[in-house]
């Protein structure tokens, strides 16, 4: 059989495409309500911690990326840097993140969809989602992206729509009647503590500019593109976070009066534009579902792909390329598959396997930095104790502290997954008698990503 490769098409911006779909940027609407109640309306403070403690894990997934730039994200950087052990089991545990983000995504499409349209059952609007990003991801990421790009532009027109009607009313005197206020960044009467746990919730809102790395044997250059494109990712939806959470705050600065925060977004819509506003923003967020449902599938297939030619997952169905259109089309169709657990799986347990897995895999990416480039390389010198050490250092307490606070309930979850890949891993290296598979990079590979 011949030999097919991932083909080499994307640059800097359909990354970020990419990124800030997966991210999608109205999810800044949906967690007002209940970060307004518990940060005490200060939720643009906590949007900017959260930010802050993200750029230095994302500075982690650019170093890494420079060092090792081929698919396999986390699961790559851990097995490279620190154990192939460790490694494999990274690699189950961001599968968490990657498995369950697509079905949220169409649990999500399939509850809006079925609200307006309740003669449709839900699971017709659940398998036509699927269907749909399945086959866009099969045909190709060029495909994928102009797709995304219509996305993302749909989500950002309803943002400037939101920010052009929340300015007007504004100057009508509408809520606080002004367009500056520091209470919502700086406020002496609220503790600090609300802000860092408001913080920790949307931190997770960030999830998305890792799945970057994931397209680095497709992408142009790598070692440069992938992490411009990681802080862009990061610095645009986190600048987007605070804008539009700061402008909600000034229209709407009563959060105590929220009916229910949970769905405290459509209140908002329908004060700022009425019910017409109110429409169209459901609508974007139905797009924004769909640019992120498609983006995380085409990812979380990528990472497959990785495990399967590893030989970590079986090779003959996780490690094939398409031969026409060179993408992980099985991947693709069994994520596409394991989606359709939505119809089982509540909205509460997915979330809390996401976040388990990604925070984890967070932790050891900036280990990672610290293990390759502080200790392996000896870069100790200088500015490299900032970068190598102190950086990662900062990132990995940030993430360690976000993890420990999850709830009970995403930490039991989290470890009886990890367990079950600790026993696979078991297995896999029949009682740690014999290394598990790792990643190969030939060097024609490298040299093509370096060129």
């Amino acid at each position: 059989m011949q030999d097919v490769k991932l083909k080499r098409s994307l640059t800097v911006f359909p990354l970020v495409l990419f990124g800030l779909a997966y991210m999608a940027p109205t999810t800044v609407f949906t967690g007002y309500g209940i970060v307004a109640e518990i940060t005490k309306g200060m939720v643009p403070a906590a949007y900017i911690v959260a930010l802050i403690g993200m750029l230095f894990t994302a500075y982690s997934y650019g170093q890494m990326v420079k060092a090792y730039p081929v698919a396999g994200s986390a699961y790559t950087y851990t097995q490279k840097a620190l154990n192939p052990h460790i490694g494999f089991l990274i690699g189950w545990a961001i599968l968490l993140d990657y498995l369950f983000l697509p079905m949220i995504n169409g649990l999500l499409i399939a509850i809006y969809l079925n609200s307006y349209f309740p003669s449709v059952p839900f699971s017709i609007w659940l398998i036509a989602f699927l269907i749909l990003i399945t086959t866009v991801n099969v045909i190709g990421v060029k495909i994928a992206t102009k797709m995304n790009f219509l996305l993302i532009a749909s989500q950002f027109l309803i943002i400037v729509i939101f920010i052009f009607l929340s300015i007007k009313g504004l100057l009508n005197g509408i809520g606080s009647g002004t367009l500056f206020m520091s209470s919502p960044f700086v406020n002496g009467d609220i503790s600090l503590s609300l802000v860092l746990a408001g913080s920790s919730i949307l931190c997770l809102s960030f999830l998305g500019f890792d799945s970057v790395t994931t397209f680095s044997e497709e992408t142009i250059n790598p070692k440069k593109a992938i992490p411009k494109a990681i802080f862009l990712v990061v610095l645009i939806g986190g600048g987007l976070f605070v804008t539009i959470s700061y402008l909600i705050h000034l229209v709407y600065p009563n959060y105590q009066s929220f009916k229910d925060p949970d769905s405290a977004a459509l209140e908002i819509a329908v004060y700022v534009g009425g019910n017409l506003f109110q429409s169209i923003f459901l609508a974007g967020c139905i797009i924004g579902t769909l640019a992120s449902g498609l983006s995380s599938q085409a990812s979380v297939s990528r990472l497959l792909y990785a495990m399967g030619r590893d030989g970590v997952l079986p090779k003959q169905i996780f490690g094939q390329l398409h031969p026409k259109f060179r993408t992980p089309t099985y991947n693709i169709i069994l994520v596409g598959i394991f989606a359709l657990s939505a119809l089982f799986v509540d909205l509460v347990t997915a979330s809390s396997f996401i976040n388990f897995g990604a925070l984890v895999a967070f932790t050891f990416v900036n280990f990672s930095v610290i293990s390759h480039y502080f200790i392996r390389k000896k870069q100790r010198r200088g500015i490299n104790i900032l970068k190598y050490l102190f950086f990662p250092l900062i990132g990995s307490g940030f993430t360690v502290w976000l993890w420990s606070s999850l709830d009970s309930k995403a930490l039991l979850l989290g470890i009886g997954w990890l367990g079950i890949g600790f026993i696979m891993l078991i297995l896999t290296t029949k009682m740690f008698s014999k290394r598990p598979p790792e990643l190969s990079i030939d060097s024609a590979d490298v040299n093509e990503i370096q060129a």
